[in-house]
């Protein structure tokens, strides 16, 4: 199978106008695109016969799609990547847009999440589909750890940063733990924690266990491993996803069997399964990035569209990603460069608060 850039290479200048309208079309109504549509305000004088004869071309190709014998035709998901890879054309947000977003930051508060929580809200809403925000880690160095049992299968572990800032988690302890060995736990830590950051404990308490694995109780050793282990991985990116406007995406004329798969998606997303994956995905490249239905590995059974931009801090490392989740139709030129204005904000802002 050929790339996209070979085929879009291959194609003429009318079997590129033909394909651009259908796709045009498509994203626009959501319907198929006939030939007779097509040649009302084709370039040049052609017969529907003929459009029919070059959308059969298309088809073949494997870029359009007839859902209905004697229909029109749509877009493939490959046909989706062609056009958005070299066909679509991508401007600046409308001031409207920028306005909406900047909207949200008339309040100064010094709550970071509080403002990405808006801006998340503001997204959706100037999009009208789902918007993803992936917070900031907080890498302050940590002052103290307490672990609080608060059933035989829930447990919180309070974090006191050296900037004041406290974070309570909730997690799952292995089973068998005792008031005294989370306390055992935790002074294991505090003896060596004061001035690392999260990422710095976790590698520090791997290499501490490794030492004294015979210093320390068993079950309490279980009970640090948990710990490292939810700070590096889901538990940590769960607590850091905001996810806004699902009613967008649940409302309105969609078909049936693409509401199930809306709902899969947000089953997904409520389950926190996979949300590592999410800042990986903006990480491998640089500025936004187009996951279009299967490609998409994070929400590959949703039959959707992200679109994604990481955003960096002062010293331009990747420390979150915003994003917007809408049906494959989505209206790409608009939507990436409102996404990216976004990240770019948010990048600065972070900057600017540390």
């Amino acid at each position: 199978m050929k790339n996209t850039p070979e085929l879009l290479k291959d194609m003429n200048d009318r079997s590129r106008e033909v394909f651009r309208r259908v796709v045009e079309g498509y994203l626009e109504s959501g319907d198929p695109v006939g030939s007779r549509t097509l040649t009302r305000d084709f370039s040049e004088k052609v017969s529907a016969a003929t459009i029919r004869n070059v959308m059969q071309d298309l088809e073949y190709m494997g870029l359009l799609d007839s859902p209905h014998v004697s229909a029109g035709r749509i877009p493939t998901q490959l046909g989706l990547r062609m056009f958005v890879d070299g066909m679509i054309e991508i401007g600046d947000p409308t001031e409207l847009d920028r306005e909406k977003i900047d909207a949200t930051l008339g309040n100064n508060s010094s709550d970071v999440g509080g403002l990405l929580d808006r801006i998340g809200s503001a997204l959706s809403g100037v999009t009208h589909g789902a918007s993803l925000v992936l917070t900031p880690k907080h890498e302050a160095p940590i002052k103290h750890i307490e672990f609080v049992s608060l059933s035989l299968d829930r447990a919180l572990v309070v974090l006191v940063f050296s900037d004041g800032h406290v974070e309570n988690r909730l997690f799952t302890p292995p089973p068998g733990q005792t008031p005294s060995s989370m306390r055992e736990a935790a002074n294991f830590l505090n003896a060596f924690v004061e001035g690392k950051t999260l990422s710095e404990l976790q590698r520090s308490i791997k290499q501490e266990i490794a030492k004294r694995r015979q210093e320390i109780d068993v079950l309490a050793q279980q009970l640090v491993e948990s710990g490292a282990v939810l700070w590096d991985a889901e538990g940590e990116h769960s607590e850091r996803l905001i996810v806004r406007g699902r009613s967008n995406l649940l409302g309105g004329e969609a078909e049936a069997e693409d509401l199930d798969r809306i709902r899969s998606l947000f089953d997904d997303l409520e389950r926190k399964r996979d949300i590592a994956e999410f800042l990986e995905l903006a990480e491998d490249g640089d500025g936004v990035r187009i996951f279009i239905g299967s490609e998409n590995k994070l929400f590959s059974l949703s039959g959707s569209s992200l679109v994604v931009s990481p955003y960096m801090n002062a010293d331009r490392k990747v420390i979150g990603a915003v994003g917007v989740i809408g049906p494959t139709r989505l209206n790409y030129g608009r939507i990436v460069p409102i996404v990216n204005y976004t990240a770019q904000l948010v990048g600065k802002l972070i900057s600017d608060r540390n």
